[in-house]
Formats: C-alpha cells, sequence, structure tokens
C-alpha cells in the first residue's frame, strides 16, 4: 500500500525552530544545497515510478518522505541566505512550481497523470539549475564550480534511475530513451571533468575511482535496457549507492571550496 511515512507538514514543524538559530550558510554550502534540489527532483520522480512499477515500494515511500522534506529544509535555508535580487528572484520561481510538483507526487502514482509529474521534475530541475548558476556567479569562487560540477552527477544517479524506470513502465513519452542517453553520456562527460580537477586530493581521486568503478556495473544493466529487457531494482540499487558515494564527493569539494575563500 502507499503511503508516506511522516507527513512532511510535521517534519518542517520541527525544522522551523531549528533553522531559525543556525549560522547563515556560506556560498559554497549554498551551491550544495541548490544543486541537491537538482538531485532531489529527480529522486522524487524516480521515487513516483518505483510506486508505480512496484519496485522496491518501501523504500520508495521513504525516500519520497524525506526527500520533500529535505527540498523545504534546503528552500528555508537558501531563502535565509539569498545575498541578492538575481538568486531570490531564482528562488521564487522554483517555490512556484515546487507546490504544484509536491501536490502531484503525493498523489497514488498513475500512468495518466505521469506525464505531468515528469514535466514538473523537469521545470523544478531547469529552475533549480539556474539557481546554481546564479549563486555560483556570486560566490566568484573557482572551486565552486566543482562543488556545482560534482553535485550534478549527483542528481544524475537519479535522472537516469528515473527515466529507466519510466522506459520500464512504457511511459508515452516520446522523448524517454533520447533524454536517457543524453543522461548517460553527460554523467561520464562530469567523471571525465572531475578527473581532471587539479584541485583534487589524494582522497577525492581515490573516491572517483571508485565511482567508476561502480559506474562500469551500472553500464553493464543499462545495456539490457536495449533489447527491453528491464532489471529496475538492479538499477535503483546501484544509483543509490552512486548517489551515497558522490554525495560524501560533493561534501569534500564543498570543504575545498570553502577552504579557498
Amino acid at each position: 500500500m502507499f503511503k508516506i511515512l511522516l507527513p512532511a507538514s510535521l517534519l518542517l514543524g520541527l525544522l522551523a525552530g531549528s533553522l531559525s538559530c543556525q549560522a547563515a550558510i556560506s556560498d559554497a554550502e549554498a551551491v550544495n544545497r541548490a544543486g541537491m534540489q537538482r538531485m532531489l527532483s529527480q529522486r522524487i520522480a524516480k521515487n513516483y515510478l518505483m510506486i508505480g512499477t512496484d519496485t522496491r515500494v518501501d523504500l520508495a515511500a521513504s525516500q519520497l518522505d524525506s526527500s520533500i522534506a529535505s527540498i523545504e529544509e534546503n528552500a528555508q535555508l537558501l531563502d535565509a541566505y539569498a545575498p541578492n535580487d538575481g538568486i531570490r528572484k531564482a528562488l521564487g520561481e522554483a517555490a512556484q512550481t515546487w507546490s504544484q510538483y509536491r501536490q502531484l507526487a503525493l498523489t497514488r502514482p498513475d500512468r495518466e497523470q505521469s506525464a505531468e509529474l515528469l514535466r514538473l521534475a523537469e521545470r523544478f530541475l531547469a529552475q533549480s539549475e539556474a539557481l546554481v548558476q546564479e549563486i555560483e556567479r556570486h560566490s566568484g569562487n573557482q572551486a565552486a564550480r566543482l562543488v556545482n560540477r560534482s553535485g550534478r552527477q549527483r542528481m544524475l544517479t537519479q535522472r537516469i534511475a528515473m527515466l529507466y524506470l519510466a522506459m520500464s513502465w512504457k511511459l508515452p513519452e516520446q522523448r524517454l530513451r533520447e533524454d536517457f542517453n543524453a543522461a548517460v553520456a553527460e554523467f561520464e562527460r562530469g567523471l571525465e571533468e572531475l578527473n581532471k580537477a587539479p584541485q583534487n586530493s589524494e582522497t577525492i581521486n581515490h573516491q572517483l575511482e571508485q565511482i567508476a568503478a561502480q559506474w562500469r556495473f551500472a553500464r553493464a544493466g543499462f545495456s539490457l535496457a536495449e533489447d527491453s529487457r528491464y532489471v529496475p531494482t538492479v538499477i535503483v540499487t546501484t544509483s543509490d549507492s552512486l548517489l551515497r558515494r558522490i554525495e560524501q564527493l560533493t561534501l569534500d569539494y564543498e570543504r575545498l571550496a570553502g577552504s579557498a575563500r
């Protein structure tokens, strides 16, 4: 049975008091938080499709609930941080889309309404991308670009899994295969870019090696989809494992950016 484990409104009530007491976030953390909104836009759509395709439903419901709470926590922190009109405008546009997206994401998954859900996910992704770019420009920190790039890799793990699930559900969207292939290609370009970064520490290089090894395993699963032999549970599990590794990588780049100020 589909259910949300913890009402986001309850969690937000608990968060409201604590967030007001926190110190303002740094530019590097703001890039990371805004980049996290990109990832969560795709993770929520992935969770919706997991439930619709009966793929690890309990996990999907738990992730959906925590993702919604994380988006709203990030939005509060970024609202408090916003240092200029461009960033405030980007936050406002994303907030309008989020209100619609959240409402639809909390309904029972249905193939008929999945197209609208994916459309809202795309819009929120684009608006979150615009927000990241605004914050990166404001920061003027070269290392913040690595936080952005690593954060985008984090998003792509969830986007790839989301598009894979959409294809396995045979949703009537014309661009699914094209978008899936584009996301896979972008992930590989991103790995190459991060591997070449002169700022990388030994620890970061080791993390990148582990991510590359796991990515090669994921690619083997993607090849089955070309013959319409889908393995959604494998892809979901692998994408989440990649996400955890890249989350740590992004935090390391955030620390690097913070020390470069």
